[in-house]
């Protein structure tokens, strides 16, 4: 493995890449899997990311034992060339090889929110000084005293690849989980406001302990083995007794295990990674908005990219996209 030297001329990012371009530089290498063609010969398949996203990327031809060499997840000084392939783009690569980089290179490589952190965490904490109920409050302020915690929340992706799989991410999904949930409690006034409010922000808490995401996006040792659902229920149970021996506080009969089934059964189905399926409004709420935001981020990533032109290389579908189990019409029908 070689050292990535920072001085090299910029490069082009990959939200300037057009068709045809022959590409040299360094970037992020994530899922980097040995495939099979048709003809049984191994290849590359992978995805290339810098700050301003990420691209699928193929070798055709590679060694085995040289796929070895290459991080699965990490960094590596690639020369490829850009393809349109069944409507979007994709990198050939020629050369790849594994490198190390500097925590300079590294603001360059890892994708970032393109919104305002800050700003994003202060609309955060506004929307829980709008809580009710005082246990309710005194448990957000346990979460929020914690300032390990809260930096994670800042800086955590929301997930590895599939949605908000960017620096802030994980801040982005929550706030826009509580923003909705701001607009849509009034509709339903026997739902409890404040259980749906903490639920959003706690239920994927975990995920600060289940990623690591220092030098790329994968997952730690404690997220193969616990994972972000059971995580932040025990978390959950380490603040309430926290709320209890530094502030007297105790929590309503039935609120923490409400709370906490709110966080086990956030993902809606055992197939999903539920513990329990949500048998409460406000769980169900929790659910079904969750998956909205996640669905919906990933339908228009794929179909209407912030980056110039991304969706524009061919045809009027992405590709199959798996966690929605479809191809996505592209085009806004009213903006043409």
């Amino acid at each position: 493995m070689t050292t990535a030297n920072s001085s090299k001329p910029a490069r082009k990012y990959i939200n300037q890449f057009g068709e045809s371009e022959y590409i040299t530089g360094v970037f992020s290498i994530s899922n980097a899997q040995l495939g099979r063609t048709k003809n049984d010969k191994p290849y590359l398949k992978c995805m290339i990311r810098d700050k301003t996203g990420e691209l699928p990327a193929r070798m055709w031809t590679i060694d085995p034992d040289y796929f070895r060499t290459l991080p699965v997840e990490g960094f590596v000084y690639i020369e490829a060339e850009t393809q349109p392939f069944q409507g979007q783009l994709q990198l050939i690569l020629k050369t790849v090889q594994g490198v190390q980089i500097n925590d300079e290179m590294l603001q360059e490589l890892l994708p970032v929110t393109s919104k305002n952190i800050d700003a994003m965490f202060a609309e955060l904490v506004a929307l829980l000084k709008t809580l009710k109920h005082p246990a309710m409050v005194a448990l957000a302020k346990v979460y929020l005293e914690d300032e390990t915690l809260m930096t994670g929340l800042r800086r955590a992706p929301a997930a590895k690849s599939i949605h908000h799989a960017y620096i802030g991410g994980l801040l982005e999904h929550t706030l826009s989980l509580m923003k909705l949930a701001d607009a849509v409690c009034p509709l339903y006034p026997r739902i409890n406001r404040d259980l749906v409010l903490i639920g959003l922000f706690l239920h994927d808490l975990g995920k600060t302990r289940e990623l690591e995401y220092d030098r790329t996006f994968t997952y730690s040792d404690r997220g193969e083995l616990i994972g972000h659902i059971v995580d932040g229920a025990i978390m959950l149970h380490d603040k309430v007794q926290t709320l209890m021996r530094s502030e007297g506080v105790r929590l309503p009969p039935y609120a923490y295990t409400v709370l906490q089934h709110i966080i086990i059964s956030h993902h809606g189905v055992p197939e999903f990674g539920a513990a329990k399926i949500p048998a409460t409004p406000e769980a169900i709420l929790v659910s079904v908005l969750d998956n909205l935001d996640a669905k919906t981020s990933m339908a228009l990533a794929a179909a209407r990219p912030e980056r110039d032109d991304e969706s524009n290389h061919g045809g009027n579908f992405t590709d199959r996209q798996f966690a929605l189990d479809t191809k996505l019409f592209k085009p806004d029908p009213l903006a043409m």
